[in-house]
């Protein structure tokens, strides 16, 4: 199964890459604690303070267009896709794992940059 999603930002493209990829700024919106390295083959861990923590392993990095993230529990992957439109940037989601859905948590994100 694969959940789709857009959401528009008044930000450019660089900024919301920035809100998706630095750790400090994915902890205000998307888990408690984050690490991650936004490069091909890099690492992430997030956790949140039910002490859940997932992991993943980035498959593609474009800066300001384009995150690919394989969770590592079999979790289904996140495609995110940055395009820059007349009025700042339409985020494009993609996801395969209905049971984690960062694209229903996107909606944090959304609040933050509205």
């Amino acid at each position: 199964m694969e959940i789709t999603r857009e959401v528009e930002f008044p930000q450019s493209p660089d900024e919301v890459w920035e809100a998706i990829t630095d750790p400090d700024q994915l902890e205000e919106w998307f888990a408690n604690d984050v690490e991650l390295d936004p490069r091909p083959g890099g690492a992430g861990i997030f956790r949140w303070e039910d002490g859940e923590e997932r992991r993943a392993t980035v498959v593609e990095a474009e800066p300001g267009e384009r995150l690919v993230l394989d969770w590592d529990d079999d979790g289904g992957e996140v495609e995110l896709t940055l395009e820059e439109t007349e009025d700042g940037t339409r985020l494009h989601i993609r996801e395969t794992s209905p049971e984690f859905s960062t694209a229903l948590e996107l909606r944090a994100l959304a609040l933050t940059y509205a």
